[in-house]
């Protein structure tokens, strides 16, 4: 069993909201409550980026229309003894989502720790 750090990205709906950075701050203090709130104070909320399409350049992942944002936040929670990437990935959204309910969540991506993967089968003997 491994451990690994999954990154996940979260679409934050804010509503009568005018400016980038109030929407920001509302979106990432609200998740960061109710991550808190149920005893997840682990997992790290950010804000995420978004490649600008003409020149690739990284901006904050927020986005308003008729005071009504939209934001992209990325979540990152390391997961402890999982068999595979696949499952800490599964076990990533059960923890973050029981959270978040309502909240569409997608894996972004996921890093083992290579200092607790285990040998293959036929070298631990």
């Amino acid at each position: 069993m491994s451990n690994y750090l999954v990154a996940l990205e979260a679409a934050w709906l804010v509503r009568d909201v005018e400016e980038v950075d109030d929407a920001i701050g509302v979106a990432v203090s609200e998740a960061g409550r109710r991550l808190n709130e149920a005893d997840k104070e682990y997992v790290e909320v950010n804000v995420g980026a978004t490649p600008c399409p003409a020149c690739g350049e990284q901006f904050d992942s927020a986005f308003i229309a008729a005071e009504t944002a939209l934001v992209g936040l990325f979540l990152e929670i390391e997961i402890f003894n999982a068999d595979s990437e696949e499952h800490a990935a599964r076990i990533a959204k059960s923890e973050v989502g029981s959270a978040l309910r309502d909240i569409p969540l997608e894996v972004i991506d996921v890093i083992a720790d290579p200092d607790t993967e285990e040998a293959p089968a036929d070298e631990a003997a």
